[in-house]
């Protein structure tokens, strides 16, 4: 592993100013995970550690983000009491990632549409500040969207200022604090402080408590037969969130400091971080955006910012437990407000009204099933109908384009030769690559074009621009061959490439494609029609008659 020094004072003043950023938001992630905020500093320094070190962003910062925090607290509330099941499933995200970037998957994580995208994480933003309303006035909320919302009334009820108070100077720190003294106390760390010191005034508010001053011990995977699946479906789960939050955020990463990351090798990075957090008890991690921001304007531009950044979070651990131990939960909670409402995509939504509808109503169908019912299906069913509607326009556009098609000779021969067939030679250009979903309607097209005039006697199909071919196009295919045979029309074939040919073949779908008429010219192909025609060897259409021989 080489390391540059080039910039090693930069890369101290990012790690050091990236650490005192995650500080708070470790402590905060810890607590809404269920895990505790011990949990959340050792995955800030496992993950951050090793993903620096072996992942393919060198400017990243990693460690707990609010997406892979919404997943663990939804296990951690289905395994209440059963941790060792929390961290096999981090163990496993891990193992899934490593896989993902060995098998370069990273390369396909990019496509998922931006709707979709933007209506899972305003989603996850949504559901940080749910989890989150009745800390902020005293409450102990349960886990899960639709009981914490139920619960509210009766946080409201049971109010307590002193937590209320708290959550109140909170909340107005980290939304009202100025952007110019960020650059030397950020606005997480001042909240922090500031309640920190109010709560030893008002200690009715309840607060962290103990806090361990000592590295995690080996936690080794637990497999039980009864859990196994909710396990499973959690480790993929944080294996896919976590792989595409990295990576946007390497995309981030890239558009500030001009250079370019490798997906597949961040993949890997995140996937070693996340196996070793779920070793020794830690919160899973990913790329964290508004870290690795802060990272790279403050100088940070090689891996060993992120790695400082894990070793200074390592000495808070040892060094001042004690000391976090007294930090009320709202003012941690009120930190948590502050980093849902900055996941919400609210650029988007300010705007969205003037972009396709189609897009609007995916990215809110995406948000509501992210709120109430899961991460997976959320993306799942976003992911598909996006991928359904965009073959939708695809396939429109294709047929479009055929039905409209005005067919051009490509030389003067050629015109002259369908001139003398006058109408009984029709050739027919497939223009470009077909869809799966303009391969129904293709047959159709075909049909009624070479019925109109006095109706085609011999057909020419040109599959020059036809690079590649899927089932239902082949089968597309051998019904327009089918239909023109039994309608008594004769069939060319010109510009067959081997690999269109073989699917053919292989699919016995050019039984009315004979070998004898296809040509690797098109010019040839009319040439033997209009001779065929011409001789008497293709009858004239019954409403029309063949030409007299030139």
């Amino acid at each position: 592993m080489r390391f540059e020094l080039n910039n090693l004072r930069g890369d101290i003043y990012g790690g050091v100013t990236a650490g005192v950023v995650a500080l708070p938001l470790a402590l905060a992630l810890g607590v809404a995970s269920g895990l505790g905020p011990i949990a959340g500093l050792y995955g800030a320094i496992f993950v951050g550690f090793f993903a620096a070190l072996f992942g393919g962003t060198a400017s990243q910062i990693s460690g707990p983000t609010g997406p892979m925090v919404v997943v663990v607290a939804g296990l951690a509330a289905s395994l209440s009491g059963r941790p060792e099941l929390i961290f096999t499933a981090i163990f496993l995200a891990g193992i899934i990632q490593v896989i993902f970037g060995a098998m370069g998957f990273g390369n396909y994580i990019r496509l998922v549409p931006y709707p979709v995208v933007s209506g899972f994480m305003s989603g996850i933003g949504a559901i940080i500040i749910i989890l989150q309303v009745g800390r902020l006035i005293g409450g102990e909320p349960p886990g899960g969207t639709i009981p914490a919302l139920v619960y509210i009334p009766t946080a409201v009820s049971e109010l307590n200022l002193s937590a209320a108070g708290i959550g109140a100077v909170a909340l107005a720190t980290v939304f009202l604090w100025p952007a110019s003294w960020g650059k030397y106390l950020p606005g997480p760390l001042a909240a922090l402080v500031i309640c920190t010191c109010l709560g030893l005034a008002l200690p009715a508010a309840p607060v962290l408590g103990d806090i361990p001053s000592a590295l995690p011990s080996l936690h080794m995977p637990v497999f039980e037969r009864d859990a196994m699946f909710l396990v499973l479906e959690a480790a993929l789960i944080l294996a896919a969130l976590g792989a595409i939050d990295s990576l946007l955020t390497s995309l981030v990463a890239d558009n500030m400091t001009r250079t370019r990351h490798n997906s597949n090798r961040e993949l890997v990075g995140q996937g070693i971080g996340n196996t070793v957090a779920g070793l020794f008890g830690a919160l899973a991690g990913a790329g964290a955006t508004m870290r690795t921001v802060v990272n790279i304007r403050t100088g940070g531009r090689t891996r060993l910012s992120g790695m400082l950044h894990a070793l200074l979070l390592l000495a808070v651990v040892l060094g001042l437990g004690p000391l976090a131990a007294k930090i009320p939960h709202a003012a941690l909670a009120g930190i948590l407000v502050k980093v849902g409402w900055d996941i919400i995509d609210w650029r988007y939504l300010k705007n969205a009204h003037r972009g396709p509808r189609w897009d609007l109503a995916l990215m809110v169908l995406v948000l509501g099933l992210t709120v109430f019912v899961d991460l997976i299906t959320a993306v799942g069913v976003g992911v598909v109908l996006a991928a359904l509607a965009f073959v939708r326009q695809v396939a429109e556009q294709q047929t479009r384009a055929i039905r409209e098609m005005q067919f051009e000779p490509d030389s003067e021969e050629e015109a002259a030769l369908l001139k003398r067939a006058q109408g009984l030679v029709q050739v027919f250009d497939f223009g470009g690559p077909l869809s799966f979903g303009a391969a129904a309607d293709l047959g159709h097209h075909v049909r009624e074009r070479t019925r109109k005039g006095r109706g085609a006697a011999a057909l020419v199909l040109d599959f020059s621009s036809v690079p590649f071919m899927d089932v239902s196009a082949a089968r597309a295919v051998e019904t327009i061959a089918t239909d023109a045979t039994e309608a008594g029309k004769h069939v060319y074939v010109t510009g067959l490439k081997e690999e269109v040919a073989s699917v053919l073949a292989g699919l016995d779908a050019d039984h009315h494609l004979p070998t004898d008429t296809r040509f690797k010219r098109r010019i040839d192909a009319v040439r033997q029609a209009v001779e065929d025609l011409e001789r008497g060897r293709i009858e004239a259409a019954p409403n029309g008659v063949a030409p007299a021989p030139a």
